[in-house]
């Protein structure tokens, strides 16, 4: 299929032009009318088409029905409908002739996967992000959030994951292959039907067996396949199925198989969708599925980077890939030359005549004011988030790159409430002691991570000490454990006391939990993914920040064509 194009001309007699200029200035419909042809040229999507064949519906369309689907939370059905019917979607599109004919729901689902196997696959979030940086929205603050993605797929218990996990290696095998596997499947169950197979559940021993009998029949395929050139498919229903089966069964000493007891750390909750994971936004919410990571700018509240991570992944762990491009091109960035350097210069410019020194000295105030302060004023670059990213390995690499990272850090919670935290021992890596309220001192023991273990107990200064109601109710005494980035953390608790950084804070992170309201609005498409797998929840999550982003834009009058002028 070759690059289709967008009409160039409209029809004067057949425009929705008119009965839609009547919708607010403010208006996303109005902002795609005039500027998608800027923003979603056809030629932008050039490399994803072939040379020949048969033109494609014009991208530059397709790219605007895909961001107002996003927007108003629509199915590709009822998003097509809408493009079809309703006047302000054509309109958006170019100012389309109000009959100008529209197309099949699995355009774009072709535009997503042709999306999803280019080099760029978020190129529609990139081009609404590099005309509000032209437009001066994008400034030199960061605030960072994320939120819980309910997965597009049902939790299963262990009896339906390990019996799905067959079944998905049966249907990735050919015709032979699952031949040979079914010859070593001994249960009564042609694994074709989906869901949970027949018992009653009532019965303990009936469980019981049901639960062997699937562990040896996955054991049985694992075994057939190990050491076999099997192709890439296979091979990945091969490793969902040894995982399944790792994870939640374990033998007995009399040799049958059980249901492991506790729960095995990144366990995989479904065979539909193997990359989802079960998650915690809170100690006492839950969810299962992926959680959505966002960066914005708190002045203009642009969404300036997106990333998807399964539920389980620490929130820390996501910023790298939302602020990681910044922070490099910050620290490897030249450094702002000294204005009192630019003043002193050599002999020869010091030399300047009197009335061009004056000249020099005229002229714009704001040019003129402490070129110095603004210059450094210039080079910040500011970091905001909550404790959850509130890890030391992410303040260092803020730091290091020169910006500031005004992130709250956990505090050092005692191990019981009202009992001394580890904030009130001195403790001291260099010298490799710690002492407690009592001022006793004991020494640490490195361990080979860098963190450290300070045993009051064992050292006998807890024995009849008189603070010790106060510090533990531990019948060995005191025991503290020290990250190995203690004085990182230590440091950044100090500075979050200070009122200057709290009244920062308080004015600039809360900005985030707004937008984040903007992307969740619609239950469909926002809260819960509409489709599965990391990449693709990825790519859709990056397209609704797009249109919230363009949406933002024309709350605020931005016009792209005169940010790209």
């Amino acid at each position: 299929m070759s690059l289709g194009h967008t009409p160039d001309h409209e029809d004067l007699f057949h425009s929705t032009r008119t009965a839609c200029e009547g919708l607010p200035a403010n208006s996303i419909f109005r902002l795609l009318a005039r500027d998608s042809g800027i923003l979603f040229p056809d030629d932008a999507f050039a490399d994803i088409f072939a040379e020949i064949g048969r033109d494609s519906i014009p991208p530059r369309i397709v790219a605007v029905v895909m961001v107002l689907q996003r927007f108003h939370g629509m199915s590709d059905r009822e998003a097509v409908d809408a493009f079809a019917f309703d006047l302000r979607w054509k309109y958006a599109a170019g100012s389309l002739a109000f009959d100008y004919p529209s197309f099949a729901h699995t355009v774009l689902v072709d535009m997503r996967a042709r999306l999803r196997r280019s080099e760029r696959p978020d190129r529609i979030f990139e081009a609404v992000l590099d005309v509000a940086e032209e437009a001066g929205l994008v400034g030199r603050k960061r605030v960072l959030d994320s939120t819980a993605l309910y997965d597009a797929v049902a939790t299963q218990d262990t009896v339906t994951l390990v019996r799905s996990a067959i079944r998905v290696l049966l249907k990735a095998s050919d015709s032979t292959l699952k031949t040979e596997i079914r010859s070593v499947l001994k249960r009564d169950d042609d694994y074709i039907k989906a869901g949970k197979p027949v018992c009653d559940w009532d019965d303990k021993a009936e469980r019981e067996a049901l639960v062997d009998a699937l562990a040896r029949d996955g054991l049985a395929a694992l075994s057939l396949l190990e050491g076999r050139d099997i192709p890439q498919r296979v091979l990945q229903a091969t490793k969902l199925l040894a995982t399944v089966i790792g994870q939640d069964l374990e033998e007995t000493t009399d040799g049958r198989f059980r249901i492991a007891r506790g729960v095995a750390r990144d366990r995989v909750i479904s065979t539909v969708d193997p990359e989802a994971r079960h998650g915690h936004k809170t100690s006492a919410r839950s969810f299962d599925g992926y959680k959505g990571h966002i960066a914005i700018d708190p002045d203009s509240e642009i969404i300036t980077a997106t990333e998807v991570t399964p539920g389980n992944v620490a929130d820390g762990a996501a910023a790298e890939a939302l602020i990681g491009a910044e922070l490099d091109a910050i620290k490897n960035a030249k450094p702002v030359e000294n204005a009192e350097d630019d003043e002193i210069g050599d002999d020869s410019e010091s030399d300047k005549p009197a009335e061009n020194a004056e000249d020099d000295e005229t002229g714009d105030d704001n040019e003129s004011a402490k070129p110095a302060e603004n210059a450094k004023e210039k080079a910040r670059f500011e970091v905001y988030g909550d404790a959850s990213y509130g890890v030391a390995n992410l303040v260092e690499r803020i730091e290091s790159a020169g910006a500031e990272a005004l992130v709250k850090v956990q505090p050092a919670s005692p191990p019981r409430k009202g009992l001394f935290s580890q904030d009130e021992f001195r403790i001291d890596i260099s010298s490799g002691t710690a002492s407690c309220p009592n001022r006793v001192e004991v020494k640490l023991r490195m361990r080979p991570d860098g963190s450290a273990v300070a045993d009051f107990g064992r050292s006998g200064a807890c024995a009849g000490c008189p603070l010790r109601q106060q510090c533990t109710k531990s019948r060995l005494g005191r025991t503290l454990r020290i990250h190995a980035k203690h004085e990182t953390l230590v440091r950044y608790r100090k500075l979050q006391r200070d009122k200057n950084w709290k009244a920062r804070y308080r004015a600039t992170r809360p900005k985030v939990e707004r937008k984040i309201g903007h992307l969740m609005r619609r239950r469909h498409g926002g809260r819960r993914a509409r489709v599965r797998g990391r990449e693709r929840v990825g790519q859709d999550f990056s397209l609704l920040a797009a249109a919230v982003n363009l949406a933002r834009m024309a709350i605020l009058g931005v016009r792209c064509c005169e940010a790209t002028c």
